[in-house]
């Protein structure tokens, strides 16, 4: 048996009819950019994230990247302010800031939630930090009242990396309204996936929200009159079209996935693997194990026909774009990149794939 880590064509057959409706309804609209389909679904993820604002943009690293530049438009932030981030994320959450020639604070995770660890943050803090910018890894919440707390007396602005958490909720809200605002990615292989690049910011501010979209369109609010020196990132109303129809299955998939993640968590008895116990209400983007052997332990389910993957082989500090950090001493961060390997875990997955893969990782010696 063949189990491939996420076969993105099953995913999608699951609403292939509604998908190929409501592309046809964009073509035969003649309307493809910034028209009705788009500002549906900008409305629709809205409402569901629980924010007044939604602005469709091009994909995630630009989601984020143009928060950070909005906030500096606005004179919130300044050229080589610094931002706390996690030490263990897709380089991307970096790249957004030091593309705004912005300093990245690096704090490690807390290596059972395998989150930004906030007891570690405040002593990260300095007079030059503006935000804390915290990322649903794997998705699991990352937000902690801690946090929150620590931005009110410091007076931070709070930004969520919500790439890899569409649907995840805090003490009933939806991640992504949690903070002052929030970057999102419908990479194809996403919770909310598209069928190619796409991202969206949310956010509850009126004037960042302005900012963020006029940025966006090549600094322009109105046709020709450039306010800002902008770029073009937009959603595109197919895009739009075939995410307004997944959102309305995001939670029925999601559901999915966390009884994937459950099964997993329940059967797996293997004293030489970690399987971190998450809270309920993680969507399960990534099903994360951690292992000594982890090498070993791929090539071992790989022969076996399941297909894995590494969430991430080489953390940002180790990547040559950032050498002069390679100093830095993040252990956990590292730890966890040499231990870390995704199992499949996806809302097309059947009971008969998860029990094979259960069945290998009991066995595996």
């Amino acid at each position: 048996m063949k189990i491939p880590y996420l076969p993105l064509k099953r995913v999608n057959d699951l609403y292939i009819d509604d998908i190929r409706a409501a592309v046809n309804q964009v073509i035969d609209s003649g309307w493809y950019l910034k028209g009705e389909a788009t500002a549906r679904f900008e409305a629709d993820y809205a409402r569901y994230i629980g924010t007044s604002h939604c602005i469709g943009v091009g994909n995630g690293l630009d989601a984020l990247t143009l928060i950070l530049r909005a906030y500096m438009e606005l004179g919130v932030i300044n050229e080589g302010d610094e931002i706390i981030v996690p030490a263990n994320t897709f380089i991307a959450t970096i790249l957004a800031v030091t593309g705004n020639r912005l300093v990245p604070v690096l704090v490690e995770p807390d290596a059972e939630t395998l989150q930004i660890d906030d007891r570690q943050i405040e002593q990260a803090i300095t007079g030059r930090t503006r935000a804390i910018l915290i990322v649903h890894l794997y998705g699991r919440c990352a937000y902690t009242d801690r946090i929150g707390e620590l931005c009110r007396h410091y007076h931070l602005k709070l930004i969520e990396d919500n790439a890899q958490a569409h649907g995840c909720t805090f003490n009933g809200r939806h991640t992504g309204s949690l903070g002052d605002a929030a970057g999102h990615s419908f990479y194809p292989g996403k919770n909310l996936g598209a069928l190619g690049d796409a991202g969206a910011v949310t956010t509850n501010d009126d004037q960042l929200a302005t900012v963020v979209a006029a940025l966006g369109n090549y600094g322009s609010r109105q046709k020709y009159v450039h306010d800002f020196q902008g770029r073009n990132s937009r959603i595109d109303d197919m895009q739009a079209a075939v995410l307004d129809v997944k959102l309305r299955h995001l939670d029925e998939a999601n559901h999915r996935r966390q009884a994937i993640a459950a099964y997993y968590i329940n059967n797996v008895e293997n004293p030489q693997l970690h399987i971190p116990v998450s809270g309920r209400d993680c969507v399960w983007h990534i099903f994360p194990i951690f292992s000594e052997h982890r090498d070993a332990l791929r090539d071992y389910l790989r022969q076996n026909g399941v297909e894995t993957q590494i969430h991430y082989p080489t953390p940002p500090h180790r990547q040559r774009c950032y050498e002069s950090w390679s100093a830095q001493s993040l252990p956990v961060t590292e730890l966890l990149s040499a231990r870390e390997l995704s199992l499949p875990c996806h809302q097309a997955m059947t009971q008969k794939e998860a029990d094979r893969v259960v069945s290998l990782l009991t066995q595996f010696k």
